[in-house]
């Protein structure tokens, strides 16, 4: 058995570069694609060689230590962290660039809107994301979603099946390359 849907192969390497997050709070990855190659990868995290929330232990989070809630935008002021996608568009320009204009990006989590518009000014042009936004505001939902329809991004919910999970968890877990079949 082998992961045959290309979504479900990019999202599961995205979920992949979560477990490099340094963000306690919500480790999250990304995997920008083109003509079904992947690019670059990116998790939310300090800038290189920056100290990690995660360098503290798995409970620490410098924006609950100052005691900022999640409401609003104030609280990417104090955070350390970059999101995944930034992490991931940063990437390709650090190693010299690649025209991502119609390139696809696979997110564990539904993009900000300053990532929205990062991945806009990039030329890519879908979206693939696990989880949306947990929002209890409707009026920043749909200013996402028109500005999404604006920019002309389209945007797929993409959910790895139980049995990607079990063929992932089954390769993690044995010697890939030792014999299974005599």
């Amino acid at each position: 058995m082998r992961i045959e849907n290309w979504d479900h192969y990019f999202m599961a390497m995205a979920k992949l570069a979560a477990a490099r997050s340094g963000c306690n709070s919500r480790p999250t990855g990304a995997v920008i694609v083109k003509n079904l190659r992947i690019i670059a990868t990116g998790y939310n995290g300090t800038i290189s060689g920056k100290e990690q929330c995660s360098d503290h232990g798995d409970k620490y989070c410098l924006r609950r230590e100052k005691g900022m809630d999640d409401k609003g935008n104030a609280k990417y002021q104090d955070c350390p962290s970059i999101h995944a996608e930034q992490n991931a568009i940063n990437q390709v320009a650090r190693l010299g660039g690649v025209n991502l204009q119609s390139a696809d990006i696979y997110c564990t989590l539904q993009p900000c809107i300053f990532c929205l518009k990062n991945i806009a000014s990039v030329g890519i042009k879908n979206i693939y994301f696990e989880l949306p936004y947990a929002s209890d505001d409707p009026i920043r939902d749909l200013h996402w979603s028109m500005k999404a329809k604006e920019y002309g991004i389209h945007c797929t919910l993409v959910s790895l099946p139980p049995y990607v999970k079990g063929l992932i968890f089954d390769i993690i877990c044995h010697e890939t390359s030792a014999r299974r079949i005599m």
